[in-house]
């Protein structure tokens, strides 16, 4: 008894949550209606008197819509973490937000009449299911084990989003609309929609409450869960319908609203409630707190556009700081590891590696020699062609093949390190940091040379990994609060991105188009600086191969092996910063070469550290040069983003690879 009465109680802080946002409510509806006018609120029938019409036909049902997708999204957040057995995990996880973003954007754009009249509700929910048919395929021969579930869903997510960007990039004034509620927005005209989320969550909340017994014997490892009589497939598929119902719902009827899902149940754990009972019970109170609270100072700090910005773009605002805070508390409840399915191993993994330099190569002599002409045909580059073209096409080229390499290399050592296969460098919010030091540079210089866009892509991305290392000093930087340290940083930083991006200023499209992993303005400087960070930062990433292969084992038996675990750690996430930070100001923020390659080499037979590293280089480099290269000719005489390009082509092959193990 006296250990339970020191136990950490959850409610203190949902009040204190609750507290600040109805008080912020009861501000805002003050200066729509007097006090004294309150009484006739709810009964008011002059539907001439604008006050009570926007008070009673926007104002509350926003709030109502606030609570309701807060709690949603907190149990769908809940119940991903729990089947998937992962931290990270979160109703984005699927690529179900991701698809029924696509799916509306397709619809705009090219929707058939029958689509179109199944209204933006019906074609989000199509897109939604139809993300998450694709993930049980890729994952079926699995038997749905939480790893395959996790990467088939994360690489569809990449994949759709990436689509979503190329459209938005294309057919930018058709979809600025969509994409502005693609981020999340609450404004109501009516009840309509708050009638729609009320009945649909609460079905799929009881169906939640009845499958909590299941869900808790999915703490333990398969072969318990079996021997129990429980059917595993089955499980995971009715309690992932279940979470997939509560987001699809959600994306369809107000757009996407991330980060809820996977602070929410965080801050449930780290404020007290470990038994799986109580994260379903407090995390969607939580979700809907933090959800109510942040609409609420959107609307009160963001002006006369208050009403009209995305909440979903700066929920992070308040998330992430709540994470950090709760952090320097107490560390998160532990997870069972993803399960570890053994991969098939090549013996002669040098035949494998020498395949992909051979490959490496070809494509790299592809690229510097074949390209289209200024009449759009087809020519190759020799001799004095090749020289007069070089100064364009060599510098861009060589960037990419390094970047791609250093990003390979981030993400290999990152998911050895963390033992988390969805750990990859932009997890590490160090992207996200240099992406908010070339907006600072772009919003408080009057010319933003490309020398001080560097300069302050640098310092954005130092500052992060500063910021790091003192929040995960006092825990001898465990992977799992590294984890969500960089998480809650990386959201922070791209909610800030996101609100200056959303107001309409012309320079947040030179932040987009460098986002997109756009190589057209690299030059002979960047790429001679490119080669030489790749030179020493690739040449310091062999001495960590022991240090890698002990770390897979665990930290008992790597602390027994004479490992000095947190030196190590620290000095394996500063060679993973500078790679993360050297390779994203070459080629952005959203290339994602660091989570698929490592994936990759190891699906191709990569197994120890010394050949996965190696093959993520290689497999980096050999998508980051042909990304370039296809981004030149695809759409002669336009210019597509290499990063993007990356993931259209990484993704598809990790897919199939995925799906035939």
């Amino acid at each position: 008894m006296p250990l339970a009465s020191r136990a950490p109680r959850p409610w203190p802080l949902a009040a204190i949550l609750a507290g600040l946002a109805l008080t912020a409510t009861v501000w805002s509806l003050s200066r729509m209606l007097p006090l004294s006018d309150w009484r006739t609120l709810l009964s008011a029938t002059d539907i001439t008197d604008m006050r009570f019409l926007i008070a009673t036909q926007s104002f509350l049902p926003r709030v109502a819509a606030s609570l309701l997708c807060g709690a949603a999204l907190a149990l769908a957040g809940a119940i991903f973490q729990q089947v998937l057995r992962n931290p990270l995990a979160a109703p984005t996880t699927l690529g179900i937000a991701a698809g029924a973003k696509l799916a509306l954007g397709l619809a705009t754009l090219w929707g058939a009449p029958a689509l179109l009249s199944l209204g933006r509700d019906g074609v989000a929910m199509i897109g939604g299911v139809i993300a998450m048919a694709a993930t049980m395929a890729l994952a079926w021969r699995r038997g749905l084990s939480p790893l395959a579930v996790v990467l088939a869903g994360m690489i569809l997510g990449l994949y759709c989003g990436a689509l979503s960007v190329i459209l938005l990039l294309f057919k930018e004034h058709y979809l600025t609309g969509l994409f502005i509620w693609g981020s999340g927005s609450l404004s109501q005209q009516g009840w309509d929609v708050v009638q729609g989320l009320g009945w649909r969550i609460a079905v799929l909340a009881v169906c939640a409450g009845l499958l909590l017994r299941p869900l808790t014997l999915l703490t333990l490892d398969d072969a318990g869960a079996r021997s129990l009589g429980l059917s595993l497939q089955l499980m995971r598929v009715a309690a992932l319908a279940v979470a997939v119902g509560l987001t699809a719902v959600v994306v369809s009827l107000v757009g996407v609203i991330g980060f809820i899902g996977l602070v929410a149940p965080a801050v449930a754990r780290f404020a007290g409630a470990r038994r799986l009972g109580a994260q379903l019970f407090w995390a969607p109170l939580f979700g809907a707190a933090l959800l109510w609270l942040t609409d609420q100072s959107v609307q009160i700090f963001g002006g006369p556009a208050g009403s009209l910005l995305p909440t979903g773009t700066v929920t992070a605002l308040f998330g992430a700081p709540m994470i950090l805070w709760l952090m320097r508390q107490r560390i998160a409840a532990s997870f069972g590891a993803a399960e570890a399915r053994a991969e098939r191993r090549i013996r002669r993994s040098g035949l494998l590696l020498g395949a992909l330099a051979l490959g490496l190569a070809a494509i790299l002599t592809l690229a510097l020699t074949l390209g289209r002409g200024p009449d759009g045909g087809w020519s190759f580059a020799v001799g004095t062609a090749f020289a007069d073209l070089s100064p364009w096409r060599v510098p861009r080229t060589l960037a990419s093949l390094c970047a791609g390499a250093m990003l390979g290399a981030a993400g290999t050592i990152l998911q050895r390190l963390m033992r988390n296969p969805m750990a990859s460098p932009e997890v590490l919010g160090i992207s996200a940091g240099a992406s908010f030091g070339l907006l600072a540079v772009l919003f408080l210089t009057s010319v933003a040379s490309r020398d001080l866009q560097i300069l302050g892509a640098t310092l954005g991305a130092g500052a992060v990994l500063v910021a790091m290392l003192l929040l995960g000093r006092s825990s001898s930087f465990s992977p799992e609060r590294m984890l969500l340290t960089g998480i809650a940083l990386g959201a922070l930083l791209d909610a800030l991105v996101g609100a200056l991006a959303a107001s309409g200023d012309p320079r947040a499209m030179l932040l987009m188009t460098w986002m997109t992993g756009s190589t057209y303005g690299v030059d002979w400087t960047q790429m001679f600086w490119a080669a030489g960070a790749a030179a020493v930062l690739l040449g310091l990433a062999p001495l960590a191969l022991r240090w890698l292969d002990l770390i897979a084992l665990g930290d008992a038996a790597s602390v027994a092996l004479g490992l000095r675990l947190s030196l190590v750690r620290l000095l394996l996430l500063l060679l993973t910063a500078g790679l993360t930070a050297a390779g994203t100001l070459v080629v952005g923020p959203l290339t994602f070469v660091g989570l698929m390659t490592p994936h990759l080499a190891r699906l191709l037979g990569l197994q120890r550290a010394a050949p996965q590293l190696a093959g993520a280089v290689l497999l980096g480099a050999l998508v980051m040069v042909s990304a370039d290269w296809l981004g030149r000719i695809v759409a002669f005489p336009w210019q597509m983003p290499a990063g993007l390009i990356a993931t259209l082509i990484g993704g598809p092959v990790l897919m199939t690879l995925l799906a035939r193990r």
